[in-house]
């Protein structure tokens, strides 16, 4: 299981505005090149977002759908990866002092990606998410200047 945290120095309200803007995920997810909204509205249960993933030459189209919401302290997703199954992505959002704590929590839940889980998967998924959370950090902090409310 591959498990990440990372310290924003936002609070938890500025944060979750960028996790409940469907069409930024790409801004800050590593893979695909760009998210948009696709059915319901993001981030309520059932709502999904499209995207597409680029490698070299090769491309191929997922989408995101929520699984559990519950603003401002927790999003529960399942990715669709093609072939490779779904994964299961827990954000968790706490207060921490002045900032905000994010916990990334993903693991391979169907499909070929669950059947051949192991660790040196989990390994390649903490480097994956130390660029996310990273990268979602940056997002949110980007959003908002520091010190406005």
């Amino acid at each position: 299981m591959a498990v990440r945290h990372q310290l924003i120095h936002r609070t938890p309200e500025q944060v979750w505005a960028v996790l409940a803007d469907g069409d930024r995920y790409g801004d800050w997810v590593v893979g695909p090149s760009q998210s948009s909204e696709q059915d319901g509205n993001w981030p309520d249960e059932g709502a999904c977002i499209a995207y597409t993933v680029k490698l070299g030459p090769w491309q191929a189209k997922g989408r995101t759908v929520v699984r559990y919401c519950e603003p401002p302290e927790r999003l529960e997703l399942e990715a669709y990866s093609g072939p490779l199954g779904t994964a299961r992505i827990a954000i968790e959002v706490r207060p921490w002092g002045e900032d905000t704590l994010v916990i990334l929590d993903e693991h391979p839940l169907r499909g070929t990606g669950g059947r051949l889980h192991n660790a040196a998967f989990d390994a390649l998924q903490q480097l994956r998410h130390r660029s996310m959370l990273r990268r979602f950090a940056e997002a949110v902090e980007q959003s908002v200047p520091a010190g406005a409310h």
